[in-house]
């Protein structure tokens, strides 16, 4: 294969995998903690893009462990958070809100408390779009996105997460 076939074949594939990166947008982001151990982020995804992606994963260095939860209610109405292994689909066109009582980003065992105007760094791996590297500033005073606002405020069952374990 000539230099220049396989230039043009990099120059090409490039040009597919670009489109697809800034298809994503990520706004409203902010990150809070109720604890010295435990955090979560919050933001709205959306995918501008005319295919369907997946949001596989997260990862930071801001703690040992992050992953993507939700909120569901049990049969004695209790809410419980959980991890979503599969991660969240995002419609072309469409989509992820992440909010307080609902899927959020979970980070356990930080590294550092999280602060008052810290910015966390985190990154999504997607299906399509590939890895999303995105500043999250940390605001503890932020009162909104959510109508379950126990959930940060430790109101919420975490006896399933198992927290400081390697599951």
């Amino acid at each position: 294969m000539s230099l220049k076939s396989t230039l043009m074949g990099a120059v090409t594939a490039l040009s597919f995998a670009m489109p697809a990166f800034a298809e994503i947008e990520i706004h409203d982001q902010y990150a809070r903690s109720s604890n010295a151990m435990a955090g979560a982020a919050f933001m709205t995804i959306h995918n501008h893009g005319d295919v369907d992606d997946h949001l596989l994963s997260v990862t930071s260095d801001a703690s040992a462990r992050v992953e993507l939860h939700t909120h569901i209610e049990d049969a004695d109405g209790v809410m419980r958070m959980t991890h979503v292994e599969e991660g969240f689909m995002l419609p072309a066109g469409g989509e992820i809100t992440m909010q307080r009582g609902a899927k959020h980003v979970m980070f356990m065992g930080l590294t550092a408390p999280f602060e008052q105007d810290d910015v966390v760094t985190i990154t999504f791996m997607f299906e399509n779009a590939g890895e999303v590297v995105v500043e999250i500033p940390v605001d503890l005073t932020r009162e909104d996105h959510g109508a379950m606002n126990g959930a940060m405020n430790g109101e919420m069952d975490h006896s399933n997460m198992g927290h400081g374990t390697d599951n």
